[in-house]
């Protein structure tokens, strides 16, 4: 368990350092976007082209893992917007708001760095597969819904340039791109740029959680509404369940592939529902609430979960 607990102990102790710096310091949340810009759009992409470049092509054409866990996650999305759908009467927007705080983990912030600790540096493919496969789905999904529900008035053909761009033009997504391009013609770095994107990928995982704290710390939980329960239920329980039942239905793969699906699939909701939210004035406050409720939580269940994987006590296949 000692184990567990240094590893666990790194990442959320700079989630709360960037929390309890927050509280001290006192700066307007507006003097974080550099930070975000950092994290977003330099040292996670450069974590992802380092990792994805020098790995074998034939890995990254897994489709039957990419369905099983991305799918699985749809579910968790479909299950909350239904029954939220049915509950509040037919309102989309908010609906969809539910869903995605359900099913959206904070695959990008807490994903790498954690898995990549845990598990090896085996883990940066499926990471990035689960990263680059499923934001295209949120993507995807979040506008759709909100144009269905009147929220976004623009027309069909440019609400689908709008996604189009949307996926297409992430930095994630680009860098996933250009790392599998380059996995594929077995391009290397100059020794200069290859230093340079080491570093650049190290302070990948510190900067985002760091900033991640600062968030929660400046958007406060005032108070805990009775539909986050099962929100947070879905997303730190059933939502790595179903993940582990559902690859081993569809294939059988490598333990660390199946225990990075599973510990993403275990993580809290990522601060893109907030975003998502505000851009549309739906669910702003909750949204923001459910983020810091399951990141509490996920302190615990997180915890759990890796130590189920470290100490053998989850099979890496259901159905063997």
């Amino acid at each position: 368990m000692s184990d567990i607990v240094a590893l666990i102990l790194p990442f959320f102790g700079l989630i709360f350092l960037g929390f309890a710096v927050a509280r001290f310091a006192r700066q307007p949340i507006e003097a974080l976007g550099w930070m975000n810009v950092f994290v977003i759009y330099v040292a996670l992409p450069a974590l992802f082209f380092q990792l994805l470049s020098k790995t074998p092509i034939e890995q990254l054409t897994e489709w039957k893992f990419i369905f099983g866990s991305v799918f699985s996650t749809f579910l968790i999305f479909l299950t909350m917007f239904l029954l939220s759908l049915v509950f509040s009467r037919g309102q989309i927007a908010e609906s969809t708001i539910r869903g995605l705080a359900s099913a959206y983990g904070n695959i990008g912030y807490m994903g790498p760095g954690l898995a990549l600790l845990a598990l090896g540096e085996q883990a940066a493919v499926p990471v990035a597969l689960i990263f680059c496969f499923e934001n295209m789905m949120h993507f995807t999904v979040a506008p759709t819904l909100m144009a269905l529900s009147g929220k976004d008035h623009e027309k069909p053909l440019q609400l689908a340039v709008k996604v189009v761009k949307e996926i297409a033009l992430h930095p994630f997504i680009i860098a996933t791109a250009l790392g599998v391009l380059a996995a594929y013609f077995h391009f290397r770095s100059p020794l200069a740029i290859d230093r340079l994107l080491d570093s650049l990928a190290k302070a990948a995982a510190p900067c985002a959680l760091f900033a991640m704290g600062v968030t929660l710390a400046l958007r406060p939980l005032k108070r805990v509404p009775r539909e986050l329960g099962g929100i947070a239920l879905l997303k730190l329980a059933v939502h790595p369940a179903l993940c582990y039942v559902m690859l081993s239905l569809v294939g059988h793969f490598s333990p660390v592939w199946v225990f990075s699906a599973v510990l993403l699939a275990s993580l809290p909701t990522a601060t893109n529902v907030f975003v998502i939210a505000q851009q549309y004035g739906v669910w702003v406050e909750r949204a923001s609430a459910s983020i810091l409720l399951t990141t509490v939580l996920s302190v615990v269940t997180v915890t759990a979960t890796l130590y189920v994987i470290k100490s053998g006590m989850l099979p890496p296949d259901l159905f063997p």
